[in-house]
């Protein structure tokens, strides 16, 4: 007994020891914050800029609604108005019916072009709240320190700052060695069909490949990973899928005094039930694995062990993080039953019950493997499943080992250097998804720092940008424009 005790206290003393070993020889992945060249903003005129756009009401066309045309048409105007030496000197070509593509070409055509990308179009109010926010929705205020309006954040804000930057670096004479493209969208609320899956088209034809892509995406935030204090730069790396898979109960009818033993509604219920209760594995993997990578050595060292050690704590990270909603997300395909129908009378049986249930699919997961999972939890006969007509495969994990994560990374530590950089997984969809075939380094993230309450604001009440921030936001895109193509 007393050999075995022996060899069990030498067994933890290796285990600790290997443990302690691996986390003290675990290296920052953050790049050092080096000076960002001299740009200087003038706040009070790109904040004017901004909320002049967000006083048009460019909202998508959507549920059967058309799209302002007027509003859209007087943007593209309002950008040649204010932008005129982006617009003499940029080559732009309309796509679609109310998106641009902007060629600014580089003095070496054998670089690869950068591709920077942002939309338009914003979500619409829904009606009756508009006098619940404090500024009128499509005012463009500007008060209190902020620019207010529906797109401040989503995503006006991201082309105006974009187009700010190029201004700016035209007039102090700036010519790119690497030919940069701006891709602005008039859709991507509604799917991108028209606008960015056009445009990523026409570049696949045309035979061009890029050498990175930087879209709307992650921000800075503060609080959002344990243990670190400093604000974290989000970025990106990929997104979850999207497929809404239609559970259809097909019933005789009848009067209800004289009911079957089980309904339509009940039959359905119970598969319900089942793909509720049956969840699609967790996993860490890809950006919220990446995430870790890059966090875990800033954070105290107790937390710090254990991801230097996930080859041993992986199980227990992924039953914490499956705990919470927003956790859980990262790391799963996730079921949400979203639609249900049945009878339109209370005493009358269902003919037919329908149920919608949304999966968000975790990279390395497909829409078929969701269907699959479908049928095998069900495990009904009477339930029929299949697909609804809007579905997206979840992207590719891009690459935080290349030229365009290194450039991007460093763009952010010269600007905000008091921020941490990380890969995270988008659980949203945003237009980037249709140029993972042109790079392997696409990237999604925002230069604007928020509050964790701030984010409630996109797509919903009282959107808003701080001017200060936007500032911060112009400086940001020059500088990774200098970085990127020079």
């Amino acid at each position: 007994m007393k050999r075995f005790l022996l060899l069990l206290l030498l067994g933890l003393c290796l285990l600790a020891g290997v443990l302690v070993t691996r986390t003290l020889s675990v290296p920052s992945r953050q790049v050092p914050s080096e000076a960002a060249a001299p740009f200087s903003v003038d706040a009070d005129a790109a904040a004017a800029r901004l909320a002049g756009a967000l006083r048009l009401k460019t909202v998508a066309a959507t549920d059967g609604a058309p799209a302002n045309d007027e509003a859209f048409t007087a943007l593209h105007d309002y950008l040649r108005e204010h932008f005129p030496r982006a617009h003499a000197s940029l080559k732009r070509e309309a796509v679609g019916r109310h998106s641009a593509l902007y060629t600014w070409t580089g003095t070496d055509a054998s670089l690869r072009p950068v591709l920077l990308v942002g939309h338009l179009d914003v979500v619409p109010v829904e009606p009756g709240t508009e006098g619940a926010w404090t500024r009128p929705p499509f005012s463009g205020d500007v008060a209190d320190g902020y620019v207010w309006g529906r797109g401040a954040l989503d995503d006006k804000g991201s082309v105006l700052a974009i187009f700010e930057a190029v201004e700016a670096l035209l007039a102090a004479g700036h010519a790119p060695k690497r030919t940069v493209l701006l891709a602005f969208g008039g859709d991507e609320e509604v799917g991108g069909h028209g606008g960015a899956e056009v445009v990523a088209k026409l570049l696949r034809e045309r035979g061009v490949t890029l050498e990175s892509v930087l879209d709307e995406g992650g921000m800075m935030l503060t609080g959002t990973v344990p243990g670190v204090t400093a604000p974290v730069a989000l970025v990106g790396v990929a997104e979850k899928g999207f497929v809404s898979v239609e559970l259809v109960v097909e019933g005789e009818g009848g009067h209800s005094s004289m009911p079957p033993k089980q309904t339509a509604v009940g039959v359905l219920s119970r598969a319900v039930t089942r793909l509720e209760e049956q969840p699609m594995p967790a996993r860490l993997r890809g950006g919220s694995r990446a995430l870790f990578d890059f966090m875990g050595p800033e954070m105290p060292f107790g937390m710090r062990l254990v991801f230097a050690n996930l080859w041993l704590f992986e199980p227990l990270v992924v039953r914490q993080l499956s705990a919470q909603p927003s956790t859980n997300a990262a790391v799963r395909t996730t079921t949400a039953a979203t639609m249900f129908e049945g009878s339109v009378k209370d005493n009358v049986l269902p003919a037919r019950a329908r149920a919608v249930v949304n999966f968000r699919i975790l990279p390395g997961d497909s829409v078929e493997g969701v269907l699959e999972h479908v049928r095998r939890v069900v495990d009904d006969s009477r339930v029929k499943a299949g697909t609804l007509s809007f579905q997206s495969e979840p992207s590719p994990v891009s690459r935080t080992d290349s030229e365009g994560w290194g450039v991007l990374q460093r763009s952010i530590r010269q600007v905000f250097p008091e921020s941490l950089v990380a890969p995270y997984l988008m659980v949203g969809a945003a237009d980037a998804r249709y140029f993972t075939a042109l790079s392997d380094s696409v990237y999604r993230f925002m230069p604007l720092r928020l509050e964790r309450a701030d984010l409630a604001r996109l797509h919903g009440r009282d959107e808003r940008v701080s001017v200060q921030g936007y500032a911060g936001a112009v400086r940001f895109y020059a500088q990774y424009l200098r970085n990127a193509a020079d």
